[in-house]
């Protein structure tokens, strides 16, 4: 099920108040990894409704790519998920120096929309195929098999993936209610009473567990997981 594009309580409000007025002027410059998991989580837990790719993979690709969402790639672009134009890319581009000078990325009109993107960006692309047969709860295996098709070319690049949805509690929102989860988890690392009741709106997963129905076509039709067979050593997305 979708989730909605805006906060569902006040609850949420608050934590966001909170998150904003936590730290030093200095720090409130920049988007801390909190304020961005709080402002863009459901857009990351409604990909994994449609497409099945864990939210805690989407935000730490997004945390880490846009360096939660400070980059320079990200404020001129809304690019959060470093992806390049590639030969069929018919819309926005700027160029940025990346693993060679002057790189063609995709350029969006809005974040929504690099998100949206970046699932059907892995969703279609044959050479991540096989993470598919992971489930929205093993974030490691899928961490390790988007390296391993060749998403970034940082050799320790599933490893950084890992350690941010570890040390940001991210793998909470790859479970039922994981937006409550999340909130939750932040109330109580910021002191404040966590929230009593889920979302307004939000469905529980339909097996009623944390292993989130993929609705795509293509990865309903039986489709083998063979070996991908993409060199871990090519260049990034």
């Amino acid at each position: 099920m979708f989730m909605s594009n805006t906060f569902r309580n006040i609850s949420v409000i608050a934590l966001f108040v909170y998150l904003f007025s936590w730290g030093t002027a200095s720090a409130q410059e920049r988007t801390t990894r909190e304020e961005y998991v709080v402002k863009w989580r459901h857009l990351a837990i409604d990909n994994m409704e449609v497409y099945g790719i864990p939210a805690s993979i989407t935000m730490a690709q997004a945390l880490l790519e846009s360096s939660a969402g400070n980059s320079h790639l990200s404020r001129t672009s809304n690019n959060h998920f470093g992806i390049k134009c590639k030969s069929s890319w018919t819309g926005g581009k700027v160029y940025h120096d990346d693993d060679a000078k002057g790189e063609c990325f995709r350029a969006y009109p809005t974040i929504a929309e690099s998100y949206a993107d970046h699932a059907e960006f892995l969703n279609s692309n044959k050479r991540y195929e096989s993470l598919f047969a992971y489930d929205t709860d093993d974030y490691r295996s899928w961490a390790k098999g988007l390296k391993a098709a060749g998403y970034a070319t940082a050799p320790d690049y599933a490893e950084r993936l890992i350690k941010l949805i570890e040390e940001e509690h991210l793998y909470l929102l790859d479970q039922k209610d994981g937006s409550k989860l999340y909130d939750d988890y932040i109330a109580s690392k910021l002191g404040i009473a966590p929230t009593t009741e889920s979302p307004a709106g939000e469905a529980e997963s339909g097996d009623g567990g944390n292993k989130h129905i993929k609705t795509s076509k293509r990865h309903n039709e039986g489709t083998a997981y063979a070996d991908n067979g993409i060199d871990p050593n090519n260049f990034r997305v």
